[in-house]
């Protein structure tokens, strides 16, 4: 059974194997609201996860530790696993899909776990934990459905109850439910009054979709940038305690999340995967009644490749128009990209591309022209369109 008394000694247990991360002022990303970050993604391995498998891990008995412990996992849990379990002295197996990036099995190695690759999905590889967990007598770590884990979550809501007072709002990401279930359950212990909203990617909505109907579903998929939340499915523990004390939870799209990645990093130095900055998706957009009062969002994690960070900031930089591009139609005649780029410059942006591409116009001598721009908002995009057309050009 969850009490308090178990998050306080989760608290205490955790201390040699997790660091706490004070929570810090983000000015410039909600200005509507006195928002503040709880950066778990400074954690040891980079995520929150460590401290739910290091609770549940420390809470075994001599004998659960001696035939060592299993978990399935593609991302942070594995690496809170590892590191938790070689801390502890004792041996780990992750199962993962043979499909997960190398980035992420050599990670997961690196921390102490033995590895164990699995021919197809995430599914395939849990099949085969749960199958040596019964052959070997393993321990299963489960990910979120525990409540030894759900207490070690918990911390994050007692240390940020430690960090500042007059709290008014926290903002949490949500997969499976686990971080949001401890933080919830502590929180609302000490200090009902304060407001816990859940925060989930639409294209994963798996707890949203279960509290809005009142019982556990499934989703048939999930697609989203933020695979650290990608859940189909919420646990009947975490369900329960969502249910009981969080007040609302809330959606947020790709496009919002990699806009929050990139103010994370322009105005805090910050770097989050999409999970960890779901969070402060929430509170830039507007999910919740937040205008004015002091919130802290928690940033769950920063484990994001190269490639993908890569990716989600040119995302980020064309939602925010910051970064645009236009189709023109013109005639095919010298001087026409001369006077497009003297309109552009005129206008304070920056051409960064020019592609000349063929095909269906008006005039049998037409063209076409994509010229992509550094820009400073939607409305400096609005000014260039509107006066390139005052010039007489034609925006597809």
């Amino acid at each position: 059974m969850l009490t308090l008394d178990k998050v306080f000694n989760a608290q205490t247990v955790l201390k040699d194997i997790i660091r706490e991360t004070s929570v810090v002022r983000a000015n410039g990303i909600a200005p509507d609201c006195k928002l503040y970050l709880k950066p778990e993604n400074l954690q040891i391995t980079g995520s929150f996860k460590v401290r739910g498998a290091g609770y549940k891990i420390k809470m075994l008995s001599e004998e659960e530790k001696r035939k060592g412990v299993i978990a399935c996992s593609a991302g942070n849990h594995a690496q809170g696993v590892a590191l938790a379990a070689s801390r502890c002295g004792i041996k780990s197996l992750i199962c993962l899909p043979d499909s997960a990036p190398i980035s992420k099995v050599e990670a997961t190695k690196g921390y102490g776990a033995d590895v164990c690759l699995v021919e197809g999905c995430y599914d395939d590889a849990y099949q085969k934990a749960l199958e040596l967990k019964e052959r070997d007598g393993y321990t299963f770590v489960h990910p979120f459905d525990d409540e030894n884990v759900i207490a070690g979550q918990g911390t994050v809501g007692l240390e940020i109850m430690n960090d500042l007072d007059d709290i008014d709002a926290i903002i949490v990401p949500v997969g499976g439910g686990g971080l949001i279930s401890g933080i919830a359950y502590a929180v609302k212990q000490i200090r009902p009054s304060i407001k816990i909203y859940g925060v989930q990617s639409a294209g994963a909505a798996g707890m949203y979709s279960s509290v809005k109907n009142g019982k556990i579903e499934c989703l048939d998929k999930v697609q989203t940038v933020a695979d650290g939340i990608a859940v189909k499915q919420p646990g009947e523990n975490t369900f329960s305690l969502v249910r009981e004390y969080v007040d609302d939870i809330a959606l947020v799209s790709d496009d919002e999340i990699s806009s929050a990645i990139l103010a994370l990093i322009e105005k805090q130095k910050m770097i989050a995967e999409g999970a960890g900055a779901a969070s402060v998706a929430a509170a830039m957009f507007g999910k919740f009644p937040i205008k004015g009062k002091k919130t802290v969002c928690v940033v769950s994690g920063g484990n994001i490749d190269v490639t993908s960070l890569s990716r989600v900031i040119e995302r980020g930089l064309m939602k925010s128009g910051r970064s645009s591009s236009l189709l023109i139609e013109l005639i095919d005649k010298p001087g026409q990209l001369k006077e497009i780029s003297r309109i552009i410059a005129d206008c304070g942006a920056n051409v960064t591309g020019v592609h000349y591409e063929k095909g269906e116009t008006e005039s049998v001598i037409g063209c076409f022209l994509r010229i992509e721009m550094e820009t400073r908002d939607y409305n400096h995009v609005q000014l260039i369109t509107r006066t390139l057309c005052e010039e007489g050009f034609k925006i597809v």
